[in-house]
């Protein structure tokens, strides 16, 4: 049971917990049943000494650790609950300051999640982009379209040029030796794309068919260790040269590419498509705005802890998204140049607007009195059910309808904050007001 809780330190408390000598026993009792096959016992089978004699062989508290183990979570779980408290790491520090036939008593330390101010949470004033399309935005939309349908005609009484998609063979070598991914057979690759080490490309323009060349390229800077900022020598032989024909752009383009019968009706459906996209980029920006500016009305100090956890979650994410493509983690990092720890760094200043944004959230669903009833509890079950394509008690199972309810109340006070946030004009672009 608890005995006290203080505040040790800033977002800091110690508990002390005790548990009575017959509780303790019991859990004596069940350490015993699950570690008595370790023991050798002379005169005993494996696992049938009785607890005495192993007791008197290997000290009476020789399953101590173990039933403090066994007590601990539930005698944790009803000290938080006692104490009001809402810890964001696991306990540390542990005192055993008495241990024995007359029960346990310990103390620990844990953080808890500190107590914020946010001020000025009404009213916030952020730009929103503008979401007018332009008639330069249709039309390159409309280009990359015809890029899209391109037919490819093979070229062989001329030299390759920038736009051609060339078909080569290569293979690099870095002083003088083959390198891991540097060899591709029968590759496709546009002349002037930029899809190729810088240099690489334009020493395979004004080649023939059947042309053996050798390309000399620098690796940038910021390509993966092994091969950054190293000379690089690649064979080449070019099989093909292939022009991109583009298609007229007329209606029947648009007929065949589309539900529409004219070329009018395209650039009105692209317009659309276009505003529509803007519209929505311009709404994110305008609440990602809003929101950080949110983040930065926190007035608290974050345990370390907090931003480390939401750090490790994001960097679980990418690794996730990652691997789901089929990339080894690892070998994707190499060729971004990069390692777990460079991405936590990367990721961590991020990681801090999320927590302080998540407990100004909170604070405000509290300032506000917001709540919210047991059948929004039970929708949102149901949709992450659908969402996620499993049983509806499963979920029900894995996640506490607290939990729920904390997600939905954040979101009411973030679409509280939004509702009460001011759109600026976006800032006239330099020379449009001479």
């Amino acid at each position: 049971m608890l005995q006290s809780a203080q505040k040790s330190d800033k977002n800091e408390y110690t508990i002390e917990i005790s548990v009575g000598a017959e509780e303790f026993a019991a859990a004596v009792n069940k350490a015993y049943n699950k570690k008595k096959g370790s023991f050798n016992v002379p005169g005993f089978r494996k696992g049938h000494a009785p607890k005495a004699i192993i007791e008197r062989m290997y000290g009476e508290g020789v399953f101590y650790d173990e039933a403090i183990n066994e007590v601990f979570p539930a005698e944790y779980d009803k000290a938080v609950e006692e104490s009001g408290i809402e810890p964001v790491d696991s306990p540390r520090d542990f005192d055993v300051k008495k241990v024995g036939k007359e029960g346990l008593e310990l103390s620990f330390k844990v953080t808890v999640k500190p107590e914020i101010e946010v001020v000025g949470y009404k009213g916030i004033e952020a730009t929103k982009p503008s979401a007018e399309v332009t008639d330069e935005e249709v039309e390159k939309d409309i280009e990359t379209k015809r890029e899209q349908n391109a037919r490819e005609i093979g070229v062989e009484d001329r030299p390759s040029k920038t736009g051609d998609v060339v078909t080569i063979d290569f293979e690099g070598f870095v002083d003088g030796t083959p390198f891991e991914g540097g060899k591709g057979e029968n590759y496709d690759l546009e002349l002037g794309s930029g899809s190729f080490i810088p240099g690489f490309e334009e020493q395979c323009e004004n080649r023939n068919v059947g042309d053996e060349f050798d390309v000399n390229v620098t690796f940038p800077e910021e390509y993966h260790e092994e091969l950054a900022g190293k000379d690089a020598t690649f064979k080449i032989k070019l099989h093909a040269i292939k022009e991109k024909k583009l298609p007229e752009l007329d209606d029947e383009f648009v007929k065949d590419i589309s539900e529409f019968d004219t070329l009018e009706e395209l650039r009105a459906d692209v317009r659309k498509t276009i505003g529509e996209q803007k519209a929505d980029t311009a709404k994110k920006s305008f609440e990602n705005s809003v929101m950080d500016q949110l983040a930065d009305l926190v007035s608290a100090e974050i345990p370390d802890c907090m931003i480390d956890t939401a750090v490790e979650n994001m960097l679980t994410e990418f690794r996730y998204n990652v691997e789901e493509r089929g990339i080894p983690f690892d070998k994707y990092m190499q060729m971004l140049g990069m390692n777990e720890e460079s991405i936590r760094g990367m990721y961590r200043p991020r990681a801090e607007k999320e927590v302080k944004t998540e407990l100004a959230l909170e604070k405000i669903a509290a300032l506000e009195n917001i709540a919210v009833e047991d059948d929004e509890i039970e929708e949102e079950f149901k949709k992450m059910a659908e969402h996620y394509g499993v049983k509806l008690e499963d979920v029900k199972a894995a996640i506490t309808a607290e939990r729920v309810a904390k997600d939905l109340k954040n979101r009411k006070a973030a679409d509280l904050v939004l509702e009460n946030a001011v759109e600026k004009a976006e800032e006239e672009k330099a020379g449009d007001a001479e």
